[in-house]
C-alpha cells in the first residue's frame, strides 16, 4: 500500500507542466484551486522555477525523469491526472506509454488513480486502444472533457465512476471586454495546413485588418511552439506585406498576461483550445479555427463560429465569418452558465479523494 512520509495526505498531480505552455498552467491554476487542504502536494514539472510561481508550496517533480516521476509513488496517497488529453498517441506513443505505465506502478502499488477534466484520444493505433481498455477501468474515477470521450469511456469502462462537464478551465474568473484595438491571432505550427491553406489564412487576415485599420498581435500560447510561427511563415514568402507591418508577436508568460492582450482585442482568432477559453472569459468577439474536435467543440458550446482547418472555407467565405464577429462581445450570462458547469469537476474530484 502507498504510504505518504507524514500523516498529512500527498498526492501527485501529473500533467504537462512547467512546459512553457499556458493551456496546460491554466489548467494546473484551477486544479490547484480544487483540492481542500492539508494535502500535500508533488507536482510533475519540466521547470521547477515556473512551477514556483503557480504553486509555490508544492514540491516540484522532474517530468522528464520517469525513473524520479515512479520513485515519487512511495511518497504520495493518490495520483491525480490533471488535465488536457494525456491518454492520447498523437504526441507520440511514447507519451501515452508514459502516463500508462505510471498508472501501472501506481495501482501495483495500492495508490489510486484519479482522472480530472481529461481528454480521451486521439489513439490512432490498435495497441494503443488495447492497453488504455486495459488499464482506464483500473483508475479509481474519471471527469471528462468532452462527449466523444465519455462516450468511450463508458464503453470501455462501464463500471468506473464518471462524470462530463466543460474544460476545468472554464472555471477561472471572467473578465471585463473593452475592445477597440487590435486582432488578436493564437495559431499554431500545424500539419492540417499546406502552402495553400495559410495563404488563404493569412491573406483573409490581411484584407481584414486592412478594411478595420488595426494592428495584428500574434499571441504565442507555447513559447518554443508557438513563438516562431510568424517569421517562419514570412520566410517561406506566405505572408502579404500589408500583414507583416502590423504584425507583432507576443509571447505572454502568464494568465494575466493573456488576459491584458486579449480584452482590448476587437477579434480574438484562436486555434488553440485554451486560447479560446481564455478569450471568451473576457467576453472577446471570437472567431475560432479548429485544428482538433476538442475545440470545434468548445466553440458550439461557447457560441463561436468555427471553421475547420481540414476543410476551410475560400477567402471570402473565411473573410465575411470574421468580420461578422468583429466588435461583437460575448454574452455574460451564457459564460456564466458554462463556468457553473465546469465547476463539477472540482467536487466530483473531492468525492473520490483519499481520506485520512
Amino acid at each position: 500500500m502507498a504510504l505518504a512520509v507524514s500523516s498529512v495526505p500527498a498526492l501527485l498531480l501529473c500533467g504537462y507542466y512547467g512546459e512553457n505552455n499556458l493551456g496546460d498552467d491554466a489548467l494546473l491554476t484551477v486544479l490547484l484551486r480544487e483540492i481542500p487542504a492539508p494535502y500535500r502536494l508533488l507536482v510533475t514539472a519540466h521547470d521547477a522555477e515556473a512551477l514556483s510561481g503557480l504553486a509555490p508550496d508544492a514540491e516540484a517533480v522532474n517530468r522528464r525523469s520517469l525513473k524520479t516521476v515512479l520513485f515519487s509513488l512511495r511518497r504520495v496517497d493518490a495520483v491525480v491526472l490533471g488535465g488536457g488529453s494525456l491518454l492520447q498517441d498523437s504526441t507520440s506513443f511514447r507519451s501515452l506509454a508514459y502516463y500508462l505505465l505510471l498508472i501501472v506502478v501506481a495501482r501495483l502499488r495500492g495508490c489510486p488513480v484519479l482522472l480530472w477534466g481529461q481528454g480521451l484520444g486521439p489513439l490512432g493505433r490498435p495497441l494503443s486502444r488495447r492497453l488504455v481498455r486495459l488499464l482506464l477501468p483500473r483508475c479509481r474515477s474519471a471527469s471528462w472533457r468532452d462527449q466523444a470521450s465519455m462516450d468511450r469511456a463508458l464503453r470501455w469502462a462501464p463500471r468506473l465512476p464518471m462524470l462530463l462537464a466543460p474544460d476545468p478551465v472554464w472555471q477561472l474568473p471572467r473578465q471585463p471586454w473593452s475592445g477597440g484595438q487590435s486582432i488578436v491571432v493564437s495559431w499554431r505550427p500545424t500539419p492540417l495546413l499546406d502552402a495553400r491553406g495559410w495563404s488563404v489564412l493569412l491573406n483573409a487576415l490581411a484584407t481584414l485588418a486592412e478594411r478595420i485599420d488595426a494592428p495584428v498581435r500574434w499571441m504565442a500560447f507555447h513559447r518554443h511552439q508557438d513563438a516562431p510561427l510568424l517569421q517562419q511563415l514570412i520566410d517561406q514568402d506566405l505572408v502579404p506585406a500589408s500583414l507583416i507591418s502590423r504584425s507583432t508577436t507576443v509571447v505572454p508568460t502568464t494568465l494575466e498576461t493573456v488576459f491584458a492582450s486579449v480584452r482590448k482585442a476587437r477579434l480574438v482568432i484562436p486555434m488553440r483550445l485554451h486560447a479560446l477559453i481564455l478569450a471568451r472569459l473576457a467576453c472577446c468577439p471570437m472567431a475560432a479555427l479548429s485544428y482538433d474536435p476538442k475545440v470545434e467543440a468548445a466553440a458550439a458550446m461557447a457560441g463561436i463560429p468555427c471553421s475547420t482547418l481540414g476543410a476551410l472555407p475560400d477567402l471570402d467565405g473565411l473573410l465575411e465569418q470574421w468580420q461578422s464577429q468583429v466588435d461583437q462581445p460575448a454574452d455574460p450570462q451564457r459564460i456564466d452558465q458554462i463556468r457553473s458547469e465546469a465547476g463539477r469537476h472540482g467536487r466530483f474530484l473531492r468525492r473520490h479523494l483519499p481520506q485520512r
